[in-house]
């Protein structure tokens, strides 16, 4: 009897190994039909927007010359083109663009000619950027106060 015993655990121990799962059936999920098909357009900056950021740039590099008391330079002439690069929305090519465009180009200028007071010069064309973007395109101007020389 005790031989029958220990042959049924081993067929029952044996039988518990040999089961498999049982797979449910996924079902599959009904991807809506497209459509319509839309292309990947590749944003393009505006010849204003490009200036603005090639500004900015020559604006650091600026800033760190002026607070190491390096020589200034000569006055970057791509700076001239703010008052002809295209906008995205030419109708923002306004009166107040252009008066601020001007006072930004003077401060500019005057880093140049007076190095003797280029900070002070240098924080007006960053103001005059901030009061345009404070009317014009406000997304900028965190960045543009970074480049305040305290």
């Amino acid at each position: 009897m005790k031989q029958f015993f220990i042959a049924l655990f081993g067929i029952l121990l044996l039988s518990s190994c040999n089961k498999q799962e049982e797979k449910k059936p996924v079902a599959k999920k009904e991807v809506p039909a497209k459509t319509e098909s839309k292309e990947f357009e590749m944003y393009e900056m505006s010849e204003m927007a490009t200036l603005m950021e090639q500004m900015y740039v020559d604006n650091q590099r600026l800033k760190e010359r002026i607070k190491n008391g390096d020589t200034i330079g000569k006055f970057p002439s791509h700076f001239l083109e703010i008052h002809k690069s295209a906008m995205t929305d030419e109708s923002e090519n306004d009166a107040f663009f252009k008066k601020q465009a001007e006072v930004f180009i003077k401060s500019q200028q005057l880093i140049y000619e007076d190095p003797k007071n280029a900070k002070e010069h240098f924080n007006a064309g960053v103001s005059a950027c901030v009061a345009c973007h404070q009317v014009k395109c406000a997304g900028p101007i965190p960045r543009i106060k970074k480049l305040f020389i305290e």
